[in-house]
């Protein structure tokens, strides 16, 4: 039986949603992946040096959050061939200075504590000061960032594939199936029900387990909100 019907090739679309979650999840926490090595690092010494090298990071994050996000996935992603891996870049890159700017509030206010001040006074290196005293405040908001990230790169991931930016548009993938149930839907609304209802419950998952993190590791600032 073909609980979901069959799509326009007869394959089963409930098993195509379901082998498509593994291609999608794998998309979405990838291209998370980008933004942790990456705006990490770059907001945590802009928030630690602050001066010079702080401006010139934030103006530069400014630039970039001033463009659309879709806007600068679609040019990422059609400046290469397209495949998956350049969709996972494109959604990467949209969420670096999200996480640059989260890590660089959260080193700003590290910074100033007085057993960093201390540190300093003794001639404490940058590295032992980030690896020892700001690298572990650091991970608690981190993780959550990107367990609430993820929900949103699988949902970005699943548009720019329904705009035909992704890789084998014949792959099972919530986005390109949707794509392809397009011209479907007023005789067989299944067809995009099961992979519409796959990214929805995905991203919700995603977010719940973002709000369930942030109160299990941020206890202070869930009371203070």
């Amino acid at each position: 039986a073909h609980w979901l019907g069959t799509d326009a090739l007869r394959k089963d679309v409930l098993s195509r949603v379901i082998l498509g979650s593994r291609l999608s999840l794998l998309a979405g926490t990838l291209s998370v992946l980008l933004p942790v090595l990456v705006g990490v690092p770059l907001g945590a010494v802009a928030g630690y040096f602050g001066g010079t090298i702080d401006t010139l990071a934030m103006r530069s994050l400014d630039v970039a959050l001033s463009f659309p996000s879709v806007l600068i996935a679609l040019l990422v992603a059609a400046a290469y061939r397209p495949s998956w891996a350049a969709v996972v870049v494109a959604v990467g890159l949209i969420n670096v200075p999200i996480f640059a700017r989260q890590v660089r509030a959260t080193v700003l206010s590290i910074a100033r504590l007085e057993y960093v001040e201390a540190s300093r006074a003794f001639g404490a290196s940058f590295w032992h000061i980030l690896t020892r005293q700001i690298a572990p405040a650091l991970v608690s908001p981190v993780v959550i960032l990107a367990s609430l990230s993820i929900g949103t790169a699988i949902l970005e991931v699943a548009g720019l594939s329904f705009l035909g930016i992704g890789g084998d548009p014949t792959a099972p993938e919530w986005g390109a199936m949707l794509a392809q149930a397009k011209d479907y839907w007023s005789r067989n609304a299944w067809y995009a029900l099961g992979p519409g209802a796959a990214i929805s419950l995905t991203v919700l998952g995603f977010h719940l387990l973002g709000s369930a993190l942030r109160d299990a590791l941020d206890p202070r600032g869930n009371a203070s909100g």
